[in-house]
């Protein structure tokens, strides 16, 4: 409660000028705050109450965990017109926040030093405006109540759903290939020279995954080593999939939440991603 709203409670127990000398308020001050209460809030402060409402609302539904980018589409979906700037503003006037990202990561790309050149076919371009033109894999780590597990996922460039996924106790080619044969498996088998994206990690480069990729109908292609740009797309998924879901969650008996969420749905953190696509 602010000083004019303490003044305004309780004008009728004690003389406003007593209360304005014991407050330090300005007298002028305080009859031009009470003025513009008695006239009520302007159209912009009504626009705003509202829209700050509808924020809470959103940040709300998505569990705490979208920030303005996100939640920025809901209102727009609903015809507002207002920017990223304001509903920033608003979410840091009403205490609520987004989920960062940690930036600590453990180490799952082993190069192989002895590996054939393999060139880099997609060159950042990841969504090429239609479906199984570019899908993008990659392996990550999960704590479990029982130690280290990894998963691989296999993910459409351009619809940016996740196709194939495998988990794994250790981190062998195996877990690639089994991602890579459900992908193919999920598109019916008619995916003839679809790129298959990832970085240069030894699971990736082995003979083992040429020949299954092979069999699937598959061009491998890989970005630089230690060049994270290069597989953005996949990397951003394992960032949203942790720090809006799995490291939110003490109990992690069984990975099988963690799957149901990744292949669930949420809103993308991109215009392309956010376009509801049927495959």
């Amino acid at each position: 409660m602010s000083k004019y709203e303490l003044i305004e409670a309780e004008k009728t127990n004690y003389p406003i000028t007593r209360m304005i000398d014991l407050l330090g308020v300005a007298r002028s001050a305080y009859y031009k705050w009470a003025r513009r209460v008695a006239v009520g809030p302007t159209a912009r402060q009504a626009r705003q109450v509202d829209l700050t409402t509808k924020i809470i609302d959103a940040h709300g539904e998505s569990n705490g965990v979208y920030g303005a980018p996100r939640i920025l589409a809901d209102p727009r979906e609903a015809g507002e017109v207002v920017s990223v700037k304001t509903v920033a503003k608003l979410m840091r006037g009403a205490g609520v926040a987004g989920i960062s990202p940690a930036t600590w990561h453990l180490v799952t790309t082993t190069s192989d030093g002895a590996v054939h050149t393999i060139a880099d076919l997609v060159g950042r371009v990841f969504d090429r405006g239609g479906l199984d033109q570019v899908w993008t894999s990659d392996i990550t780590y999960l704590r479990t109540g029982e130690g280290w597990l990894y998963l691989c996922a296999v993910r459409d460039g351009c619809s940016r759903r996740v196709l194939g996924w495998a988990i794994a106790e250790t981190l062998h080619t195996d877990v690639v290939e089994r991602a890579l044969r459900r992908a193919g498996t999920m598109r019916g088998h008619d995916v003839d020279g679809v790129i298959f994206h990832a970085d240069r990690g030894s699971q990736y480069t082995s003979d083992q995954l040429a020949q299954a990729a092979e069999e699937v109908g598959a061009r491998v292609s890989m970005g630089r080593t230690g060049v994270c740009w290069d597989s953005a797309q996949i990397e951003s998924f394992w960032s949203t999939l942790k720090h809006e879901y799995y490291n939110r969650h003490t109990s992690r008996p069984s990975t099988k939440p963690t799957t149901a969420w990744a292949a669930g749905s949420r809103r993308h953190t991109t215009v392309e991603g956010a376009i509801h696509r049927s495959r």
